[in-house]
This record gives C-alpha cells, structure tokens and sequence, in this order.
C-alpha cells in the first residue's frame, strides 16, 4: 500500500468554536462554500476543516451565536529574515503541484505607500479655508480633449464645440471588472450606483450583458486583446471606448478567466464557447507601436462617429512618462494609467509582487512629461492602482489626476473580505463566482445602496478637504503639488512627485 504524501503545508488559519455557545444550528456548514465546517455525526458536534478555510469571516458573520472565530494559525515556521513564512509556503506549493502560483487582489507585500507619506496642506489666515456646508464647491469633472486656444466664427461668435467629454459628478469611476470575474448581482450593483451618482462603471474586458445596456450613459466598454464580448452594438453602447493595453496587476502579460467561471449568459455575452478558458494574448496583434494604437483608436472613433471619447488603459512602468507621451500623440483622448498595486481576480503571483511601479510616481511623472511637452490639455488622467479613501483622490489630483478608478474599495463596499481567494469561484460574498447560490447573496439592492453611500461619503469629505485648502473646485486642485508635502521620502521621491519636504 503506497504511502500517502506528507503535506507540508500547515493551515493559514485557526478556526475556533465555542462549544459552550454552538448549537449545532449547521448555518455555517450552509454558508461556507469551501467546506470548512462539517457535522460529527458520532459525536452529535460540529468540527472544522481548518485548511480549506480562507478566513472570508463568512461563518462569523452569520453565527447566530457568536461561537465562532477565525485566527491566524499558530502554527509557524522558524523564524527567518530571509527566508519568511510565506516564501516557505509558496516553495511547498510549487514543488507539489508544479504549477505557477496564482493570487488574487492587489499586492499585500509592505512596500511603500507613498499616499501615507504625502500630507494636505490648510490654508489659513491670510488664504482662509471655505465652508463646504455655506458656500458653492464644484466636485464636477469633464474628461476629453480640451481645446488649446480660443477661436471664433468668421461672424465674430465664439466657437464652442468641443470633442466629446464624459461628466462625472465628482472624480472617481468603478474601474474594470468583467462579467464573469465577478457576478451579475456585482455589475448591477456597480451599474445602478454609478447611475444614481452621476459617474461611470467599466465593463471589464467581458463585453456587456444585454441587461445592462439601459445604464449605457453610465458605461465605459473596454476592449482588451482578446476581444471577448467586441461588437459594434456594444461599442456604441457606452459613453467611452476603453483600450486596455496593460494592467496594474499583471503587466506584460493578458487576462484569464477559467472556463469553470464561463457559464451561461457570460459564455454569450463574452462570445465563446461555454466551458473554454478565457484566454486573452498579451499583446494586441494588432497593436505594435503608436503608429498602430493611433489606427484603432481612429477605427473606434470611426465606428461610433467621434461621439465617444476614447480612452488608453497601460499599466504603471518604469517608462510610463514616455509610453503616455505617445500616447497622448495617437489621438486618445484620456489616459488610464494602473499602478503596481491594482487589484485582479487571477494574476501570477511572482508578476503581481514584482512587476511594475507606485501609482504615485507614475502619475507624477506622466502628467510633469505632458506639461514639459505642452500637451497636457489634450488628454484627461486616469489614476488607479489602490485608491483607498477620499484624502487618496484628492492627492492624486493635486498630483495631476483628472479622476480615480476604484474597484477594491467598491468590492469592500458590496461585502468583499479580501480573503484573496477569487480565482477559485468560491466567493462567499456572492461577488467573485458565477455559482447561483452564491450569486443569490448579495442583493443588488443593498449592493448599489452601499456603494452610493460610499461615494456620497467621499463626496464629502472631498469638499471638506479642498474647503480646507481654500480650493473650491477640482479643476483648481488639479496639478497643485504647491498644496503637498512629502515626509519620510528620499529627495529623489520628492522630485518625482514635484511636492516639497514637511516645513518647507
């Protein structure tokens, strides 16, 4: 008889009952669809698979009685500077399975937060502050082309017209998360909010469920390189055509979506056939150069009679300043630029931990080589890559930003719990899997109330921030890096960003 294999892997976490408070009522062996919680039949008790559990606090949360809590396991490996915890794990995965380590979300890694080492300055006395609850403050943001000079008819009228713009209601969008990544009941949450807020929510690059074609004014639609979902019905469907390029999560490489999430009404709307892995390359065949960018963005301008503003999504590199220079030249009309710590529902883990740069720097950097160049006013910018909280986007304004992307801080709204384990299906939130019964759990209701409230929330503590800098609108915060100052950064961090040092 072989022997069974030893499993190296101790448990992440601990599952502790309290047997004094359970009775037995089974509701988390219900809710738990990893299988962490099981009844004892011999002994009329319930146990836990301590193992499968991947802390989503599921079982927590609904415990009637409060039996149960989810720890950190005990259990831990010697302790080693170099060779840490997770490292060791993540050996014994690989040299079990062969295979390449796939994580959800956005980077966990402690590197630098550079939002938590930039501070707000206030105004007062000689610039006083302005009372957001008295007096007018302009949270309104319009993306697109600006003109670069005033002209006039030959009757001496002045001549208005501009490109097409995108209005949002204050600077922040639902940035991209396809159907099938995450639920139906998760894009109708997104879809009825952004709607009811006055901003705009991305399809992902998993085309548009006929269902939600009514929320078109409301919509970005993207096109990736698999170009899953693209039909001219659904280029014409939204209020902007996103180009997505690259990723925060994973850049250099294409998406994935595994075909056990490629069921139903996602398999038709994505276009393919039900069952197959979503697969999409890493580059654009199409695309090699700006040369060949600025072609399709012109095709998808021609294909929706130039009412629709284009946008280009890249991840944040090394070259990022130079990358949106060219881009800027190719006829986008805004740039969407991801930072290294943007989420996903499935990355390799080696290039999610290791690839790419802060969104901070990025966005400094990119919006300094626009103005040196004098092109500025012709694209719009787009930051994402783990925006938190209102005092983050208006940092990222003053830092050059048009707008914010969100979407981990728009999960956590809906109910995530960043337990990282979305690639498996197994969401318990009803959110990252396409399982029915699962799906059922988040109400779009409570959903798209929960995400106003956030938005409506961070609408205002924006205006009590720029009250506070004696700024009254966003295109006047924009660019302002005389409104920020750095601590706990290098000098070469604080040229990057173009902000001065804490007292000086």
């Amino acid at each position: 008889m072989a022997k069974r294999p030893i499993d190296y892997l101790p448990a992440d976490f601990a599952v502790r009952r309290d047997i004094s408070l359970c009775t037995n009522c089974r509701i988390c062996e219900k809710e738990c669809a990893n299988g962490v919680h099981f009844f004892d039949e011999k002994r009329q008790l319930m146990k836990s698979d301590a193992a499968k559990c991947v802390n989503c606090q599921r079982c927590v949360a609904v415990c009637p009685t409060g039996a149960l809590q989810i720890t950190d396991a005990p259990s831990a490996f010697r302790q080693n500077a170099n060779w840490q915890d997770a490292t060791i794990k993540e050996i014994y995965k690989q040299a079990a399975t062969g295979g390449v380590l796939l994580s959800s979300m956005g980077n966990p890694n402690p590197l630098p937060v550079y939002w938590d080492r930039i501070l707000v300055n206030a105004s007062q006395v000689t610039n006083p502050p302005i009372d957001p609850l008295r007096e007018p403050m302009e949270t309104r943001v319009f993306l697109g082309k600006k003109p670069t000079a005033v002209s006039r008819r030959a009757d001496g009228s002045l001549d208005a017209a501009l490109p097409p713009q995108l209005t949002l209601s204050m600077p922040v969008m639902f940035s991209a998360m396809s159907y099938g990544s995450i639920s139906y009941n998760a894009h109708e949450s997104l879809a009825r909010a952004a709607k009811e807020i006055g901003i705009l929510y991305n399809t992902g690059e998993g085309g548009l469920h006929e269902d939600f074609y009514c929320y078109g004014e409301n919509t970005v639609v993207q096109v990736a390189s698999g170009r899953f979902g693209v039909h001219k019905g659904y280029l014409n469907a939204g209020a902007a055509i996103e180009v997505k390029m690259g990723q925060g999560a994973k850049p250099g490489i294409g998406g994935h979506l595994p075909g056990t999430k490629i069921v139903g009404d996602i398999a038709k709307t994505r276009m393919i056939p039900e069952g197959s892995d979503a697969i999409s390359p890493a580059p654009h065949h199409d695309i090699y150069s700006i040369e060949d960018l600025r072609q399709l963005v012109y095709s998808l301008k021609e294909t929706t009679h130039y009412k629709k503003p284009v946008i280009v999504k890249v991840a944040a590199v090394h070259n990022i300043a130079a990358i949106a220079s060219g881009i800027a030249r190719s006829g986008a009309d805004i740039i969407a630029i991801d930072g290294f710590r943007g989420g996903t529902g499935a990355a390799p883990t080696r290039i999610r931990d290791n690839v790419g740069i802060p969104i901070e720097l990025a966005l400094a950097a990119v919006d300094q080589r626009l103005r040196d160049e004098g092109i500025r006013g012709t694209v719009s910018l787009i930051a994402g890559g783990s925006i938190r909280s209102a005092a983050d986007v208006v940092k990222a304004v003053a830092l050059g930003a048009d707008a914010c992307y969100i979407a981990t801080a728009a999960l956590l709204a809906m109910g995530c719990h960043l337990c990282r384990n979305c690639q498996s299906g197994n969401c318990n939130w009803g959110i990252a899997t396409q399982r029915p019964e699962l799906v059922a759990r988040l109400d779009p209701d409570v959903g798209a109330a929960r995400l106003v409230n956030l938005m409506t929330a961070w609408r205002h503590e924006i205006k009590e921030m720029m009250g506070g800098m004696g700024i009254n609108s966003i295109e006047a915060l924009r660019g302002n890096r005389a409104m920020l100052r750095g601590v706990g950064l290098t000098d070469s961090e604080l040229a990057i960003l173009g902000i001065a040092h804490a007292g000086a």
